[in-house]
């Protein structure tokens, strides 16, 4: 097992707590962490705030056993926008319980077959379809979903469900039908790690540490020098005030095989692979 540390100098600013499922629809009263995490709660905040000032990221970190939000600088990050493939995973959930908990063998032809990379992925299970965010592979997914099957999803995972008449590439993270709140995913992704032994959710996280490995997130291991992580990316239409075609998003969780803080990016004007590597560089501060 690789070693993992982290940073620490300082206390607190403030937190959001994290509730599982459909309690976090109902619970949004801020609280204060214990005192180890109020001073690496400061630490964060000192060391992203002076690092990382760029006014075109935003990010979460949240503490991946409580959902306290250590640090963050995102403007509004309970309202509601497009997350593009960040929502893949639930989507391969719903697809799951509605089909046996069995996924499809897909070959992508590349653009021809409406993914989002030129040049083909080939044959793809779960795994490597979301190591490669592969669009054509949950094209071939959400093409036999509503989003009406996609609400037990959302309401075990505690996020705002897809309208239950939605069909097709918005159930995959296209276009800008399906807004979430960035802090409602995020905690979605800390369930996620909770229900990690669940049909399915091995799957994704297996495709999520791949994704760190060679896919969309390699930017992240690349990076780390003490630590593997899970990550996944997405690229969904710009919501800035300043539009531009689009926003990168990362999630990234770290050390892989047991996570300590989930770490949640927006890059303006730029695809979640770009996105990964801004994240990479913050997580190589946290965790040296």
């Amino acid at each position: 097992m690789k070693t993992f540390c982290i940073l620490v100098a300082g206390a607190v600013l403030f937190v959001f707590p994290y509730f599982n499922g459909a309690q976090s629809r109902s619970r949004s009263a801020l609280q204060t962490p214990p005192p180890a995490k109020s001073l690496f709660t400061q630490s964060a905040v000192q060391l992203l705030g002076r690092e990382f000032p760029d006014p075109n990221v935003s990010y979460l970190l949240l503490d991946a056993h409580t959902g306290f939000v250590l640090a963050s600088r995102w403007e509004e990050p309970q309202k509601p926008i497009p997350l593009g493939s960040l929502v893949k995973p639930f989507t391969a959930l719903a697809y799951a319980a509605e089909h046996g908990y069995r996924f499809p063998e897909h070959v992508c032809h590349g653009e021809a077959s409406g993914c989002w990379q030129l040049r083909p992925h080939g044959s793809l299970d779960l795994v490597s379809a979301m190591a490669y965010s592969c669009n054509s592979y949950f094209r071939a997914l959400a093409a036999t979903l509503t989003g009406g099957q996609v609400h037990p999803v959302a309401e075990q995972f505690g996020f705002e469900a897809p309208d239950a008449n939605l069909t097709g590439p918005p159930l995959m993270g296209l276009g800008s039908d399906w807004r979430i709140s960035p802090l409602r995913m995020a905690h979605a992704y800390l369930e996620l790690i909770r229900r990690r032994e669940q049909p399915s959710v091995r799957e994704i996280l297996t495709g999520m540490a791949q994704a760190a490995s060679y896919g969309t997130g390699a930017a992240v291991d690349r990076v780390l020098k003490h630590s593997d992580a899970l990550v996944k990316t997405g690229t969904a239409p710009c919501t800035h005030p300043r539009s531009a075609p689009g926003d990168g998003f990362t999630i990234a969780f770290l050390p892989a095989d047991q996570p300590e803080i989930l770490l949640m990016v927006r890059v303006h004007s730029v695809p979640g692979s770009v996105a990964a590597a801004t994240a990479a560089s913050m997580l190589a501060r946290l965790a040296p």
